[in-house]
């Protein structure tokens, strides 16, 4: 089988392994689709996502769909052929008690396709893959693997709208129109937002907001409504959240969803005290993506998120589409 290795900034890989079989309790699955992350490019363009830094050469990727191959002895529940997406989080200890419902905090957490730990966590982009059948979610009815390609990344989007509470009702803004802003325009209308704001540079983006269910769509948060009262920062450029942070109404919510630079950033803090803001922030996702399977099937517009797809071979061309301003989520085939 083929799976796609990163080896140094730009430097990406096909290599050539051997399927793993599924022991006891795992699954091996074909994987067809696989979507590009914003951590992937970070690793593909500097080697460092977020707070990780790479090292040495691991398999990029986390956001896949297939369909389940073999199981391994003694899994029931699931089939041969059966649609599935995968939980990409792994946990080998208990729980802190401090932490109870908060998994995705868990210290000894490792992630499909992330240099966070070291020795890294290979990802998901092969064209096999066996994992515990406990990660396995399977897709609903009448869920194609394409659309579920999207899962992970919604799962992160419900996860963030989870934490700026109740939305039911409230005038919510997303700033940062990427993929995963995109969805949180999705989950944030599932969720019961009464009015959504969105606002990017790019007009593309814009369009697609607009098409994913929100109200408006503009460049700036300059002369921002005052009835928003729950912002979500998706881009994670600080200039979008200084922009946020001045505009935004008194006593509002701000959910910080876009990974800022592990490096020190200028914003004006200034409004989070005499607003009295409430600045909070998220991490992933914790079971979610159960979730987010269910609203996928019942949301073609979803599919829109998708902008490009690239084969596997073609892994290159991939990664500068989705570097490009044009792009939304970009996804890779594995057939």
């Amino acid at each position: 089988m083929r799976s796609l290795e990163i080896h140094a900034p730009g430097d990406l890989r096909l290599v050539e392994k051997e399927p793993t079989a599924p022991g006891p309790g795992q699954v091996r699955l074909a994987v067809e689709y696989g979507g590009i992350c914003g951590s992937d490019l970070g690793y593909w363009r500097t080697g460092v996502s977020g707070t990780a830094v790479m090292k040495r050469p691991f398999v990029l990727g986390h956001e896949i769909s297939g369909r389940i191959e073999e199981l391994g002895e003694g899994v029931t529940g699931l089939a041969v052929g059966q649609g599935v997406t995968v939980h990409p989080a792994r946990t080998r200890s208990p729980l802190p008690e401090e932490l109870v419902g908060r998994e995705n905090l868990h210290p000894d957490l490792t992630y499909f396709g992330s240099a966070a730990q070291d020795p890294h966590t290979d990802g998901a982009f092969a064209q096999s893959l066996t994992v515990d059948a406990d990660q396995i979610v399977p897709l609903p009815e009448g869920l194609s693997t394409r659309r579920a390609v999207l899962a992970e990344p919604l799962g992160v989007a419900m996860h963030a709208v989870t934490r700026a509470g109740d939305l039911t009702g409230k005038h919510v803004l997303v700033s940062g129109c990427g993929p995963v802003g995109l969805l949180v325009v999705l989950a944030a209308r599932a969720a019961g937002a009464a009015h959504i704001t969105a606002v990017d540079l790019a007009e593309a983006a814009r369009e697609r907001a607009l098409a994913l269910g929100a109200d408006e769509a503009l460049e700036s948060t300059d002369g921002m409504d005052q009835r928003i009262s729950v912002a979500f920062e998706a881009s994670g450029a600080p200039a979008s959240l200084d922009g946020i942070l001045r505009s935004i109404a008194r006593a509002a919510i701000v959910v910080q969803v876009g990974n800022l630079p592990p490096t020190p950033v200028s914003v004006t803090l200034g409004p989070v005290v005499s607003k009295e803001l409430d600045y909070r922030g998220t991490y992933r996702f914790v079971a979610e993506i159960e979730q987010a399977v269910q609203l996928l099937a019942s949301s073609e517009v979803a599919e829109q998120v998708i902008s490009d797809e690239f084969a596997l071979e073609d892994a290159q061309a991939a990664f500068e589409a989705a570097a490009g301003r044009g792009s939304s989520k970009v996804v890779l085939t594995f057939a």
